[in-house]
């Protein structure tokens, strides 16, 4: 289940850019319910696990400082994949017609991206499991988009667009076969935390049309908020 809902939510991304006419405002609405569910998820499931599982060996007040510290280690490491992926994590991809070279950093950058976001799923985490596939959807959406726009070849989209979709059952599947991410699921966990709570941020507060109050993203946000409060 796990494997299937992953590949398919990628899949189902590059479906819709060929079958389905999105506007551009569907695609930011999307992001929008997707950053907040993502979000809502980090904060009322994750963090909680994290903080729960930690205290094992040292005090828990050196625990909670080092949780602390691999949170905001992942936000600075996530604001450098950033550098190279161009905000794709995110939904933000320059188009370059007619590119030829293959966009190597933007490929490792996402795969790294990508293989992290499966680690901490595990065992019956089906509200994490939901939130990076929905997460899934308009990223793969922008990323089909921008690869066919830059006129890559068809065997560059099709590898790019499976090696992505399947990195994160990957990390998933090693998690859980690796006595080391177990071990240190806690302090494994916490640093993935700071990777989403960048992520999600910035597709919900990034680029706001001149600080203006948008009612349908408001919407949008609310709808992922309460949907992660009922699903609890």
């Amino acid at each position: 289940m796990t494997y299937v809902l992953l590949i398919l939510s990628v899949l189902i991304g590059v479906l819709l850019v060929f079958f389905a006419k999105l506007k551009n405002s569907h695609i930011k609405l999307l992001l929008a319910f997707s950053g907040s569910y993502l979000l809502s998820i980090t904060i009322l499931h994750i963090l909680p696990e994290i903080y729960i599982d930690n205290g094992h060996g040292h005090s828990h007040a050196t625990n909670t400082k080092l949780i602390g510290i691999l949170i905001l280690l992942g936000v600075l490491t996530q604001s450098v994949l950033e550098s190279f992926s161009k905000g794709a994590e995110h939904g933000h991809i320059c188009s370059h017609k007619n590119t030829k070279k293959f966009p190597l950093m933007l490929f490792i950058s996402l795969c790294i991206h990508a293989f992290s976001e499966g680690i901490p799923i595990h065992g019956n985490n089906h509200n994490l499991l939901w939130a990076i596939a929905v997460h899934k959807i308009p990223i793969s959406i922008v990323l089909t988009t921008f690869l066919i726009q830059a006129n890559y070849s068809k065997t560059i989209i099709f590898t790019f667009l499976l090696v992505f979709a399947l990195m994160s059952p990957l990390g998933h599947f090693l998690a859980n076969k690796i006595a080391i991410f177990n071990e240190y699921h806690a302090e494994i966990s916490a640093f993935i935390v700071g990777v989403f709570l960048h992520i999600s941020t910035i597709i919900l507060f990034e680029n706001s049309e001149k600080h203006k109050f948008k009612l349908s993203k408001f919407i949008a946000i609310v709808l992922g908020i309460l949907l992660t409060i009922f699903s609890l």
